[in-house]
């Protein structure tokens, strides 16, 4: 399977995590991979099927990204896929982006999961393996995962 996932339990409630993770504009401060940038472009908050765009930067090169709410359970999981576009068509991408949110035995306190899964990105090899994303983002989305607790304690 082409998919890493961290996991981290963070002292809040499944439903403090989830209103978080669903608003884009609260993304860029959560990477913990350093590339997203400035405002979101779409809905404030995410449904079930959403379209919106982040912009990003990797290598000094700045791009959106365009994504799409392809699961969603209120309080418990959302996941976006992530594509580039130009010109409407899909060119790169196919990855997705889930958190799975799980209530633990300790009150107040939430495990949440962070996975991404490039099974589904067109050129697996080329665009995400050569390029050592798989190796990096283990410690990309742990920072994430950082940020998300520090996010929803303050």
């Amino acid at each position: 399977m082409r998919a890493i996932s961290v996991s981290k339990d963070i002292s809040a409630t499944p439903g403090q995590l989830f209103t978080v993770l669903r608003t884009p504009a609260r993304h860029a401060e959560l990477d913990g991979s350093g590339t997203l940038r400035g405002r979101p472009a779409g809905p404030d908050v995410l449904g079930p099927g959403d379209r919106f765009s982040m912009a990003m930067r990797q290598g000094g090169v700045p791009y959106r990204s365009v994504n799409v709410v392809v699961e969603y359970e209120q309080d418990r999981l959302i996941t976006w896929q992530t594509w580039g576009e130009f010109g409407g068509r899909r060119l790169v991408g196919g990855q997705c982006w889930r958190y799975e949110l799980t209530a633990s035995d300790t009150a107040g306190t939430t495990r949440v999961t962070h996975t991404y899964d490039w099974s589904g990105a067109r050129l697996p090899r080329l665009v995400v393996e050569l390029p050592g994303y798989p190796k990096r983002m283990g410690p990309a989305m742990a920072g994430t995962l950082e940020r998300l607790a520090e996010a929803v304690a303050s």
